[in-house]
C-alpha cells in the first residue's frame, strides 16, 4: 500500500517542473494589478460623496433653520415641518404631487406595455412606429410643454376639433379640474415611448417557441400573457415603474410651462412650491424643509415599490 501523496506543492503552485529544479509557474495567470485595486475607484467615490451626499446633507440642514438666504440664521427645530402640515397650500401641493405621480406611473406603464406588445414581432412597420413613438422622449420637456400649451389654448387646435364635432370649447388650463389632467396627459405623452422601449427589451427575452407550444396546447391569449409574458418581463416592470414613480414625484418643467402652478394653486406640486418658496419668496429654510419632505417621500415609495415588484421565484 502506498503512502498518501503530499498535495501541498500542488496547492501552492510550487510543483517542480520536469527536468529542472525550479518550481513550475501556476497555470492560473496572475492579474496585472494584485494590490490596492480598489484605490483606483477612490477618486470617483470621493467625488460622489462630496458632490451628491455631502451637498444634500448640507441642504437638509437648512430645513431646520429660518434662513432667508442672506445673513445669519437660527435653528427652529421642526417648526418648518409643522408649518407644512398646517398650510393648506402645502397639503394641496402634496395631494397634487401624489396624484400626478401615481397617475403617471399607471398611465405610462399600461400604455407602454400595450405598445410594446403591439410592436414586438408581427407588424411589418414596427421599426418605423417604434421610432415615432420614442421620438418625444428626446425632446426638451419645456419645448413639448409649450407646444401642448398652444394645443390646449382656448383658440387652439384642440377646441377647433371639438367644435367640428359639435362640442363646446373648454378652458383646459384655466379650469382647476381639467388643468391637472392636462399636465398628466403631457407628462405621459412624452415619456410613454421610453417605457415602451424598456418593455420591448423585456419581451425580447421571451422565447417564441414557448408561446407557440402554449398556443398549440390550447392556452388562450390572456393565459399566455399572464403565465408566460408577465413573468418574463418582471424585471422590466420593476425598472419602468421605479423610473416613472420617481419622475412623477419630481415633476416640475411641465407644471411651470403649462400653468405655473395655477389656476389658484390647482396644479401646484411640491417641486414647484420648493422653487417658489426658496427663490421667489426667499424662505430658504421652509423651501429646504419641503425639499427634504419630497426626498423622503421618494425614498419611501421607491423602497415600497421595489418590495412589491421584487422577483420571488
Amino acid at each position: 500500500m502506498g503512502t498518501p501523496q503530499d498535495t501541498g506543492p500542488v496547492v501552492r503552485g510550487t510543483v517542480p517542473a520536469a527536468g529542472s529544479g525550479r518550481p513550475a509557474r501556476s497555470r492560473r495567470s496572475r492579474p496585472l494589478i494584485t494590490y490596492g485595486r480598489w484605490w483606483w475607484a477612490l477618486p470617483a467615490i470621493l467625488a460622489v460623496l462630496l458632490i451628491h451626499y455631502l451637498a444634500t446633507a448640507g441642504g437638509a440642514l437648512y430645513a431646520f433653520t429660518n434662513w432667508t438666504g442672506i445673513g445669519d440664521f437660527d435653528f427652529v427645530g421642526l417648526d418648518n415641518f409643522r408649518r407644512i402640515l398646517e398650510d393648506p397650500a402645502s397639503i394641496g401641493s402634496l395631494k397634487n404631487t401624489l396624484f400626478l405621480a401615481f397617475g403617471f406611473l399607471v398611465l405610462t406603464n399600461v400604455v407602454g406595455l400595450l405598445l410594446a406588445l403591439a410592436l414586438n414581432r408581427t407588424l411589418k412597420t414596427r421599426y418605423l412606429l417604434r421610432v415615432l413613438f420614442f421620438m418625444p422622449v428626446v425632446l426638451s420637456p419645456l419645448a413639448v410643454s409649450y407646444v401642448w400649451k398652444f394645443i390646449f389654448d382656448f383658440n387652439g387646435p384642440l377646441n377647433d376639433v371639438l367644435g367640428w364635432v359639435g362640442m363646446e370649447p373648454r378652458t383646459w388650463l384655466a379650469d382647476p379640474t381639467l388643468a391637472l389632467w392636462a399636465v398628466l396627459v403631457v407628462m405621459a405623452w412624452q415619456t410613454t415611448g421610453m417605457v415602451m422601449v424598456i418593455y420591448l427589451a423585456g419581451l425580447a427575452t421571451v422565447p417564441p417557441e414557448i408561446e407557440e407550444a402554449a398556443a398549440l396546447d390550447g392556452a388562450s391569449t390572456w393565459r399566455r400573457f399572464r403565465h408566460i409574458t408577465v413573468p418574463s418581463v418582471r424585471p422590466s416592470i420593476a425598472i419602468a415603474s421605479t423610473l416613472m414613480l420617481i419622475q412623477g414625484l419630481r415633476v416640475f418643467d411641465q407644471v411651470m410651462a403649462l400653468t405655473g402652478g395655477g389656476p389658484a394653486g390647482a396644479t401646484e406640486t411640491l417641486a414647484t412650491q420648493v422653487y417658489k418658496e426658496t427663490f421667489a419668496l426667499s424662505n430658504f429654510g421652509y423651501g429646504a424643509a419641503l425639499a427634504l419632505l419630497l426626498t423622503v417621500i421618494m425614498l419611501v415609495f421607491s423602497v415600497l415599490q421595489q418590495a412589491v415588484t421584487r422577483d420571488r421565484s
